[in-house]
């Protein structure tokens, strides 16, 4: 069993720098790309940052300056941390990650929410 638990999230203000963690844990042999999307209300759930791991990053257009993506392999553990925070980024944001455990295999975490408001 495989859990991915996100934690960091809550009230911000605008321009503010909160960061999300998120620690996988159970029956792991490796984990490959891990990522985070955000699911904002009325809105299809969207990429936000991936991380390799290797710790090559890709990040969505929207967040590019603003959102840093990194990983700790030994703790198995991803962060997002964000600076600048606008209205729109609020939404519930989802941790995901490939986990190899005799096969490959994609998991998510529960959200975290996120609301960006003064």
């Amino acid at each position: 069993q495989v859990q991915l638990v996100e934690s960091g999230g809550g009230l911000v203000q605008p321009g503010g720098s909160p960061r999300l963690s998120c620690a996988a844990s159970g029956s792991i042999f490796s984990i490959n790309t891990m990522g985070w999307y955000r699911q904002a209300p009325g809105k299809e759930r969207e990429l936000v940052a991936t991380i390799t791991r290797g710790g090559s990053t890709k990040n969505a257009d929207s967040v590019k300056g603003r959102f840093t993506i990194s990983r700790d392999n030994a703790k198995n553990t991803v962060y997002l941390q964000m600076n600048s925070l606008k209205p729109e980024d609020t939404a519930v944001y989802y941790c995901n990650a490939l986990i190899v455990n005799g096969a490959e295999f994609r998991y998510w975490g529960q959200g975290t929410q996120v609301t960006v408001s003064s």
